[in-house]
């Protein structure tokens, strides 16, 4: 979607992440709108195929003359509404025969134009300006109860309608697909619970994006992967970072919770960076054909950018603890196995390469062997969810008094098991379960495509304390 907002290089990464799922080509759209109402719009659809589901947006603006009373203003937006609200009731039967989960989520631009007469030093001929100023405005659950209630059946879900400065204020805040799916759960809650108790609990969308970033519901996914791992044994007891951030959002520790922010956000940033110049080399044609290099990169794209912002910080946290770690192993190398906390199917297998030509974990004997160790994972480790391998090699450089990343990395595709692969895994995981021991190396079966592929990055490996 383009942003005709002064864009910011977080909402930017966001809208990248976010467009790597877009479905179809953006479509022009034209709305049941009466002909009593005399409403000048541009409407345009994007469909996007997240993990969870679809996401359905109609983008509408809607310019009106600066002359515009308050009312007039509210008559043509509420027009806009009824007619979106339609196209949401047309779309709901297609979702509903394909059994498709979806967002439906209305993006309303109200502008303001003032037509300007510019003369040339005297010269009659006439230039025509258009000057267009964005109104600020917001739709909260107060909205719909007074101006929509009776268009409104509560057995269906809610159109969600957002202004188009609460709407990029969202994809900024969330940053990542997976997140902005979680948010518009948390806000179509807040939708039907106050159409129940006919109490509007928020006055403003920016007050529900707050306090969404301040609630439990930003780390539901990641608390609910953490609890299948320790079920299944592969991880011990639960992450102490999750632990520790929901405790101070349950806790409401303000100041706890911004420390907790600035950390996501950083680590989000510095991730997607990451993943992005590992994407950008999946164009380069000497990689594979072009059809090939598209697959590829949608693989690396939403295999990638799909991870939540907690998913980001533990990744990243790996990253930097790397400094701290003791000299031995620093010096002869070692490897972390860190698991999304996005997806319970995607698995990293992070190898820190010993610094001696000789030694083992050395970038010269682990770097041509990155497919053959994804294999081995896989085989071990007994879990049906997964889909995706994706294995780094990682080498720390330092350049007079900068430290940079240079980072091979390895996307592997998991084929979906068989029934009887399925049993045979089940049986293996419950005998993990009391032998602890066995699963620190852990993946599941793959005969699949593999894509390798190397890359510089140069990344500092400190400009943030995780």
């Amino acid at each position: 979607m383009p942003d005709a907002i002064k864009p910011l290089s977080e909402r930017l990464l966001a809208l990248e992440a976010l467009n790597c799922y877009l479905q179809l080509s953006p479509s022009t759209m034209s709305l049941s709108i009466p002909h009593t109402a005399d409403v000048q719009y541009s409407a345009c659809q994007y469909v996007y195929k997240l993990p969870k589901g679809a996401l359905r947006i109609l983008e509408v603006s809607l310019p009106l003359p600066i002359i515009s009373s308050t009312a007039d203003i509210e008559t043509a937006r509420l027009a806009i509404v009824k007619a979106a609200m339609i196209w949401q009731k047309q779309s709901l039967q297609r979702d509903e025969d394909s059994n498709t989960v979806t967002h439906k989520v209305l993006v309303l631009d109200v502008q303001l134009v003032d037509h300007q007469i510019l003369d040339n030093d005297g010269i009659k001929e006439d230039k025509r300006l258009s000057v267009t100023t964005s109104i600020n405005h917001s739709f909260g659950a107060r909205y719909f109860m007074e101006h929509l209630i009776s268009d409104v059946s509560k057995d269906e879900q809610w159109l969600q309608v957002f202004s188009r400065q609460d709407w990029y204020l969202a994809i900024e805040r969330v940053m990542t697909p997976c997140d902005l799916w979680q948010f518009l759960d948390f806000h179509l809650t807040h939708l039907n619970q106050s159409l129940i108790s006919g109490v509007a609990s928020f006055e403003s969308e920016t007050a529900i994006i707050t306090q969404f970033m301040q609630s439990n519901a930003l780390l539901a996914q990641a608390i609910s992967v953490d609890n299948v791992l320790i079920k299944q044994g592969l991880q011990d007891e639960p992450n102490s970072a999750l632990v520790a951030m929901s405790l101070a959002q349950k806790q409401q520790d303000v100041s706890l919770q911004q420390a907790y922010q600035q950390h996501r956000k950083q680590a989000s940033i510095l991730w997607s960076q990451l993943s992005s110049q590992i994407i950008s080399l999946a164009s380069e044609p000497s990689i594979t054909t072009n059809k090939k290099v598209v697959d590829a990169q949608t693989i690396w794209k939403r295999q990638l950018l799909d991870e939540s912002l907690f998913s980001r910080h533990e990744l990243i946290r790996t990253l930097y603890k790397h400094p701290e770690r003791a000299l031995t192993m620093r010096e002869n190398g070692y490897v972390i196995h860190q698991h999304s906390y996005t997806s319970l199917g995607r698995h990293y297998v992070m190898i820190f390469y010993g610094k001696g030509k000789d030694t083992a974990q050395s970038r010269a004997a682990i770097q041509p062997r990155l497919q053959a160790i994804a294999q081995d994972v896989a085989l071990r480790l007994p879990l049906v969810e997964l889909h995706h391998i994706i294995v780094l090699g990682i080498e720390f450089v330092l350049e007079k008094d900068d430290t940079y990343l240079d980072i091979d990395a390895w996307i592997q595709p998991v084929e979906s098991m068989t029934q009887r692969e399925r049993q045979l895994t089940k049986q293996l995981q419950r005998l993990n379960q009391q032998n602890k021991a066995q699963v620190q190396n852990s993946q599941s079966v793959d005969n699949g495509p593999s894509t390798r592929m190397q890359l510089n990055l140069n990344v500092p490996a400190r400009p943030i304390k995780l």
